[in-house]
């Protein structure tokens, strides 16, 4: 069953908010190429992971306004797809989820623009509803400050340590927190907040996304390393290609052979040059390290679903934490 019918959640309702935000904004002219573009990125479709993480949030909390909650899972979606378009530009990556990337079809200087509005346009929208009914009362950044200043520290990390085969493991977390676990982590915590959850449990919640987007990040890396083009929408390897420093790629570092062909890769290097290395990784134990650490931060979450028991939504924490567990290499 698919996640969002386990879930009991309508993500047709998201979508139509989502579509809604760009068909009435006076500053997207109809039937342009603009919001052409946008209903493109909508309708190219997703997981929709952090919209329903919001609405899960909300479940332990006593107030309800779905309209405003809606709204908050819409924005979760516009942040998290803006940087999407962003990293297909700075990968290069000529696909997504099987389809045509957005700067292969309108140009690379169009997509960043579709990216910035996306993200800006959202800040705009919730500002004067995060203002006029504030779930929080005491100047504590609203969500889409708080989800997308993180979220952009991490893609500049990426670029930062393009092909730095020095970097830390801690670099590489922290990178991935801010790219990944942050917005998962906040799209609970600020869905339980505005639904009056107290404070205790809107900080396990975003402590238990934390684990989660982790988790997520470290099996998107696996994936790179064992799944085809068909699969994840994009040639296997193309983190490596393009430099990404991954945890597979931090445990493989430690092999000396393995190690020099790693670090014989650069921006000018082919998908050809990297297929032969491909193999050899896949045939060390480097993966299953990468598994084992990924299945730990899973555990750790699922820790913090159970002492929330009280709340009957407990059980949908531990729904999403088996999905996750699931996306097996």
């Amino acid at each position: 069953m698919e996640l969002h019918k386990k879930l009991r959640i309508d993500l047709r309702r998201i979508e139509r908010e989502m579509k809604r935000i760009v068909k009435y904004d006076n500053d997207v002219p109809p039937n342009s190429e603009l919001e052409r573009a946008l209903l493109r990125t909508i309708e190219a479709g997703g997981k929709r992971l952090r919209p329903m993480l919001v609405l899960v949030g909300s479940r332990f909390g006593k107030r309800s306004d779905e309209g405003r909650l809606v709204q908050l899972a819409a924005a979760a979606e516009f942040i998290h797809t803006a940087s999407l378009i962003h990293d297909d530009l700075i990968d290069r990556s000529p696909l997504r989820r099987g389809e045509p990337s957005l700067h292969t079809v309108i140009g690379p200087a169009k997509a960043v623009y579709v990216g910035n509005y996306m993200s800006a346009r959202v800040v705009e929208l919730l500002a004067n509803a995060e203002h006029t009914e504030d779930p929080f009362g005491d100047g504590r950044q609203s969500f889409t400050a708080a989800a997308t200043a993180k979220l952009c520290l991490g893609e500049y990390e990426q670029l930062e340590h393009a092909y730095d085969y020095n970097l830390s493991l801690d670099d590489y977390l922290l990178k991935s927190r801010n790219k990944t676990a942050h917005l998962i982590a906040v799209s609970l915590e600020f869905g339980a907040r505005a639904a009056g959850a107290p404070e205790e449990i809107s900080s396990q919640l975003y402590t238990f996304g934390e684990h989660l987007g982790l988790s997520f990040q470290l099996r998107d890396d696996l994936l790179d390393f064992t799944s085809s083009a068909e699969q994840i929408g994009k040639p296997a390897g193309s983190d490596l290609l393009v430099g990404q420093v991954t945890l597979p790629i931090l445990y493989a570092l430690e092999d000396p052979v393995l190690a020099a062909e790693i670090r014989s890769i650069g921006p000018t290097s082919l998908p050809t040059d990297i297929q032969s290395l491909l193999i050899k990784i896949r045939a060390s134990d480097v993966l299953q390290r990468a598994e084992t650490f990924c299945e730990t931060e899973l555990e750790q979450a699922r820790e913090i679903a159970r002492s929330l028991k009280n709340y009957a939504a407990y059980q949908d924490l531990l729904t999403l934490a088996d999905y996750f567990g699931e996306r097996k290499f």
